[in-house]
């Protein structure tokens, strides 16, 4: 959706853009949240003395990460459910959703330039394949603060796509609702 679009548009229109946009920003904050909050939450247990609590958590994120105990970060001794760089990402997803209408329209659904997402691979890039070929070792803060850039960039391409969708599906539902009465 070009953001010229808006002059043919009504002030409903624009009102219910601007309020289902919003929606979106803030059901995607709180999703990210909640999945943080996944991943801290089998070490707090463990650490609160409810370790069974944790086991399938960690069960599940295994999927998704190596989980190796040297490239995780721990808390109260006990490890994260992801390692630093998955982390990173996640964290770094959060910090760009909620900086997000600091920068830029929450309605503006026009995607940044593809170059942008592909530059912020770079570090993570650098980073992995400097130490797979022995020129240097990653850190904890390096695979953290690599992640949380890829995470901040995919943040403001995953958001406008969200916000597209539902603005247009919350258009055709008008559309079709208009079309009964």
């Amino acid at each position: 959706m070009k953001t010229g679009y808006r002059r043919y548009l009504s002030p409903d229109d624009k009102s219910m853009i601007l309020q289902r946009s919003r929606f979106v920003w803030f059901m995607a904050v709180t999703a990210v949240v909640l999945w943080l909050g996944a991943i801290l939450f089998p070490p707090l247990s463990a650490a609160a003395g409810a370790g069974w609590l944790s086991k399938p958590i960690y069960g599940l994120f295994g999927f998704i990460c190596h989980q190796i105990p040297e490239r995780s970060f721990f808390l109260f001794g006990h490890q994260l459910a992801v390692c630093s760089r998955c982390f990173g990402v996640y964290t770094g997803l959060l910090i760009g959703l909620v900086i997000y209408p600091l920068w830029r329209r929450i309605d503006n659904v026009e995607p940044l330039p593809r170059f942008w997402l592909f530059a912020s691979m770079i570090p993570i890039l650098l980073d992995w394949s400097l130490t797979i070929l022995g020129i240097w070792e990653n850190t904890f803060a390096s695979r953290y603060i690599t992640g949380a850039i890829l995470g901040i960039a995919c943040s403001t391409y995953i958001l406008p796509a969200a916000i597209e969708i539902a603005i247009l599906q919350a258009m055709r539902n008008r559309r079709a609702a208009a079309q009964i009465h």
